[in-house]
C-alpha cells in the first residue's frame, strides 16, 4: 500500500506517519508538507510544496496512490472565520480534489474532530467550518472517504504538539491518562490509536463513513 500523508509535522500526523513507517503492508509513504519532517526511513519520500491551494506543479508527484491520511490543521483559537476557513476548507479541498482526479481508487481520510457541525449551519465557527470540509469531501470520487472525529487525543512515542497551549495542557492532563482513560473511555484515543485505525480503515474499509472517537478506538484494537 502507498501512502500520501498531510500534516506529518503536527501532533495527529507524527503519530499516523509512525504507525505507517512501522506497517509492513505499507510500501512508500509520500508526506507532502511546506517543510521537512527531518525524519530519515527507506520508506519515506517528502515533498516541499509552499502552495497549499494550488498542486499542479506537482501532480505527477501524487499519482499512483492508494490512500490519503490528511492530517493538517490548525487551532481556531484567536483566528478569524476567512483565515481558518482558508487552512481548514481551501487546502484541504485543494489537494483533495486533485488527488482525486489523479487516483480514483484513492481512499480518502480526514482528521476532523469531536463535535463537527455537519448541518455546517450552527453557532461554532470552527465546527461548522469542519462540517462544510467533510460534507464537501464526501461528494469527490474518491474510492471511499472517511472523516474522524477524534476527542482529546493523547500523544505517544515522543509526539508533542506544535501549539503550546496544546502542549502546556497535555503536561497538566498527562499524569492523569490512566484515570480519565477509565472515567471516560469513549472521549479518549491516542495518536498510536489514531494511526492504527487509519491504517486499518485503508485496507479493508469501515462501517459508516464519520467515525467517532469509540469508532477511532475499535478499529485500533480490532
Amino acid at each position: 500500500m502507498k501512502i500520501v500523508l498531510f500534516g506529518a509535522t503536527g501532533m495527529v500526523g507524527q503519530g499516523v506517519l509512525r504507525e505507517c513507517l512501522l506497517d509492513p503492508e505499507v510500501e512508500r509513504v509520500l508526506v507532502v508538507g511546506r517543510g521537512e519532517t527531518g525524519q530519515r526511513h527507506e520508506k519515506l519520500t517528502e515533498l516541499v510544496h509552499r502552495d497549499f491551494t494550488d498542486f499542479s506543479t506537482v501532480e505527477a508527484e501524487l499519482s499512483g496512490y492508494d490512500a490519503c491520511f490528511f492530517c493538517l490543521g490548525v487551532s481556531s483559537a484567536g483566528m478569524k472565520e476567512p483565515d481558518y476557513r482558508r487552512v481548514t476548507y481551501d487546502f484541504t479541498l485543494a489537494a483533495a480534489r486533485t488527488l482525486a482526479r489523479l487516483n480514483p481508487g484513492m481512499t480518502f481520510i480526514y482528521v476532523s474532530g469531536a463535535g463537527t457541525d455537519s448541518s455546517a449551519k450552527g453557532r461554532s465557527m470552527w465546527a461548522r467550518v469542519k462540517g462544510e470540509t467533510e460534507n464537501a469531501l464526501f461528494q469527490l470520487p474518491f474510492k471511499a472517504a472517511y472523516m474522524f472525529r477524534p476527542g482529546f487525543i493523547q500523544p505517544m512515542h515522543g509526539v508533542t504538539s506544535k501549539t503550546p497551549l496544546y502542549r502546556a495542557i497535555y503536561r497538566v492532563v498527562g499524569p492523569l491518562s490512566p484515570l480519565l482513560k477509565t472515567l471516560l473511555p469513549r472521549a479518549i484515543t491516542t495518536t498510536e490509536r489514531v494511526g492504527r485505525a487509519m491504517l486499518r480503515v485503508a485496507k479493508q474499509g469501515a462501517p459508516q463513513r464519520l467515525l467517532e472517537n469509540q469508532d477511532i478506538n475499535a478499529l485500533a484494537a480490532a
